[in-house]
């Protein structure tokens, strides 16, 4: 990785062998597959762009829902101490989707870019290397999690009967830790390989199975926790399998091949991934925050009604976290093969579609408030006007996460992890740890509400104010003379 970034703040230190733009054709170092000529090189329009990353966002809901169905069948055919016990083992979870993110995230931006530079061979053994070193953490996860297996739903806050139903649903999680950090690396890599087409065949069939199995093990067997955990494995090992499937038969793209021990390759991908997985880290500490406030202020009523908001925000952010994650490699070639007009172009789009988005989902959110609140919550009941009301406030942040989303995988993309991490750290836990210390103080559980909003809404000055001060190395749009 390039020894020397622009630091934290954006302060002007050009990167070790960071390049200038000359001129407006990429360049051809070596023989670049037609795949990929064909998919992540080609001028994308609006729409061309759009139909491009369409398959990555229909992942990302697509994953978004695996929780949300698994709590829901669980909540209707089992027990709520079942669903306690599901939310939480949450932040072992999360800490595997956490590192399968890191390395997708980060691997894909420097194989993308290093096809983008005409090194096709080196991105190849780069890829086997970054899928067999997360592949062997995730072993390595499952082993100590297995040894202290009690020890650890226990300090994860369970006690008594939830002890017993926490370990039941844990230990097949575990057991397939190694496919889940898989499904997650092969998301972002069909993307890389141009086959995003594929990626999304393979979560719709992993998502749809999970569903399915969701009710035939729970609901039909009464398998109970047990029943939920087999039906998101069986769907995490659906895109684990196929990617290992393709990627073993793709010769004329990217594909396995024998790798090449590279310490400085695994550093940048961790490192530029390392707001991705800070960002699903963050969500679990403040996930527990809410519930504390909640619980203090509305108690279990509010914990319910946060849930509710929660998994809302949790599905419509996936829209631009899928665009993100599948126009990442576009602009990762466009940055590596040092086309300025193409990069520019990808911006204004990405630019454009965030805005558009950003209206659309807040509109949304304010439209599906009542109709999302009685899906969970009988219209009589005291969690049904929590749910409404808290929705309409929670919602104002969907008009700015969606530019806070994209500039964190901007920089990703543009190999700079380290903006990238404090535009996520700051979004996804400083800000939003700041807003719920002073605002409930101010406004009690409306401030609870608005939390939200706030770090999204601070956020989005500090991400503008990054892009811009960057613009002089990455050349992401021209500046106007006056």
């Amino acid at each position: 990785m390039q020894d020397a970034y622009q630091n934290l703040f954006g302060l002007p230190v050009l990167p070790t062998g960071a390049f200038s733009f000359t001129d407006d054709k990429p360049r051809q170092g070596g023989r670049m597959e037609e795949t990929m000529n064909n998919a992540i090189s080609k001028d994308f329009g609006f729409g061309g762009l759009l139909r491009f990353t369409f398959p990555t966002i229909i992942m990302m809901i697509f994953m978004s829902l695996y929780t949300i169905v698994d709590g829901f069948f669980v909540a209707r055919f089992v027990s709520t101490d079942a669903l306690s016990a599901v939310n939480l083992t949450y932040p072992l979870a999360g800490l595997t989707t956490a590192i399968g993110i890191m390395f997708a995230t980060g691997g894909s931006a420097v194989v993308s870019r290093q096809f983008g530079e005409g090194k096709p061979q080196e991105a190849k053994q780069n890829f086997t290397l970054i899928v067999c070193a997360a592949t062997a953490l995730g072993f390595i996860i499952t082993l100590l999690t297995l040894l202290f297996l009690e020890p650890l739903v226990i300090l994860m806050g369970a006690s008594g009967a939830l002890i017993p139903l926490c370990q039941d649903y844990l230990w097949i999680l575990t057991v397939f830790t190694p496919a889940s950090v898989l499904q997650m690396l092969f998301q972002s890599f069909f993307v890389t390989a141009g086959k995003p087409g594929l990626g999304l065949a393979l979560t719709i069939a992993a998502g749809v199975a999970n569903m399915l199995l969701d009710y035939v093990f729970v609901a039909a067997l009464g398998w109970g926790v047990q029943g939920a955990a087999w039906a998101t494995v069986i769907g995490f090992c659906i895109p684990a399998l196929g990617g290992i499937l393709f990627f073993f038969g793709n010769r004329k793209g990217l594909c396995f091949t024998l790798p090449k021990l590279r310490w400085r390759i695994l550093g940048e991908s961790c490192f530029n991934g390392s707001s991705e997985m800070v960002t699903n880290i963050s969500t679990s500490v403040t996930t527990f925050l809410f519930n504390i406030l909640m619980m203090r202020y509305l108690g279990s009523d509010g914990v319910a009604a946060i849930t509710v908001i929660l998994y809302c925000q949790f599905l419509m952010t996936s829209l631009y976290l899928g665009f993100s994650m599948g126009v990442a490699p576009v602009i990762g070639f466009q940055y590596g093969s040092q086309n300025r007009a193409g990069l520019q172009r990808i911006f204004r789009i990405c630019m454009l579609f965030i805005a558009l988005s950003s209206v659309l989902i807040f509109g949304l959110a304010l439209l599906c408030a009542k109709p999302i609140a009685v899906l969970f919550a009988a219209k009589d009941s005291a969690v049904y006007p929590l749910i409404t009301r808290g929705l309409g406030l929670f919602s104002i942040g969907f008009l700015f996460a969606g530019i806070n989303i994209f500039a964190s995988a901007l920089f990703t993309a543009l190999s700079n992890g380290k903006i990238s991490a404090l535009l996520s750290f700051s979004r996804t836990f400083v800000f939003i740890l700041l807003g719920l210390w002073l605002l409930p103080l101010w406004l009690q559980v409306d401030g609870i509400w608005l939390a939200n909003p706030f770090a999204e809404l601070v956020t989005v000055a500090v991400s503008f104010f990054c892009i811009c001060r960057q613009n002089r190395y990455y050349g992401l749009y021209e500046r106007k003379n006056r």
